[in-house]
């Protein structure tokens, strides 16, 4: 068991999401960036699919009732074992009764923590996920007791060995497709979509990250229609929304372009202020 001695600025416990209900508008949900979660599941021996810990801008502190092993990936938040600087993107030995708590942010904006096995945490729509009206609880707070799986550490592997490349974390550079309306722009502004430095407003969660730079927009609103994450609305108003992990399974604004699922990865990893630019992938 782990213990929640503070819950950081906003924690959750993800998988890889919840597949098949959005018919019922169910959001897909799961981590943000999934390179990173499924590296620090694979440093220790889990299902890519486990449950890890999410951490957005601040970390949580934890301490731990039981021995077990962890990995931390994603966004460098200096992550320490009893005051301890412990390193990133490896496996470390945990014993019962240590606190594993985090400081400065140095690079990204979300980090994730792997227990051995996996959080053994609630279940629902054959996800662990968490979103408000579908789980229990929307993020973890102060003193709630979080399950693992205690036998799992008889069952180690040991793959402290593999290499994480984290340049992705500082690139800008968004690859994308054209999506179902991008014809319907004119040519100049296709050009502009890819020729323009766009930054990350102040509206950016995991429902959603809004672009600062307003863009010319005479489009039409189409019949509602829908929308994954990675999808790139065009508002009325000029705004560009790109859709996230959280975001709702129709929309009715014109859908210009949809991210890659490694472009999902880098822009998750991007706060108010930082800048990105869309690079379209040439079609075969």
């Amino acid at each position: 068991m782990i213990k929640v001695l503070k819950p950081g600025f906003y924690s959750t416990i993800q998988d890889l999401g919840r597949i098949g209900f959005q018919q019922f508008g169910v959001p897909y949900s799961g981590v943000m960036d999934r390179k990173a979660a499924t590296v620090a599941n694979a440093l220790l021996g889990n299902d890519e699919s486990d449950a890890v810990i999410e951490m957005t801008m601040t970390g949580a502190t934890f301490q731990f009732s039981t021995n077990t092993f962890i990995a931390i990936s994603g966004a460098d938040m200096s992550p320490k074992l009893n005051n301890q600087a412990i390193q990133c993107n490896k496996m470390v030995a945990v014993k019962f009764n240590d606190v594993l708590s985090f400081g400065k942010l140095n690079t990204g904006f979300r980090c994730y923590l792997a227990v051995l096995g996996g959080f053994n945490t609630e279940i629902v729509m054959n996800s662990k996920s968490m979103y408000k009206n579908i789980t229990e609880q929307s993020v973890i707070k102060k003193d709630d007791d979080l399950m693992i799986f205690k036998d799992s550490i008889t069952n180690i592997s040991h793959h402290a060995s593999i290499r994480f490349n984290t340049d992705y974390i500082n690139s800008n550079i968004i690859e994308v497709h054209r999506g179902p309306e991008f014809y319907f722009l004119s040519e100049n502004q296709q050009k502009a979509l890819f020729a323009t430095d766009f930054s990350i407003s102040k509206d950016n969660n995991r429902m959603a990250y809004q672009m600062e730079e307003t863009f010319q927009n005479n489009l039409k609103p189409i019949i509602t229609s829908a929308v994954l994450p990675g999808t790139v609305q065009l508002t009325p108003s000029g705004k560009l929304i790109v859709l996230m992990r959280d975001c709702q399974t129709t929309g009715g604004y014109p859908r210009v372009l949809q991210l890659t699922e490694s472009a999902i990865n880098i822009i998750a990893q991007k706060f108010t202020g930082n800048t990105i630019r869309f690079k379209l992938i040439p079609q075969n």
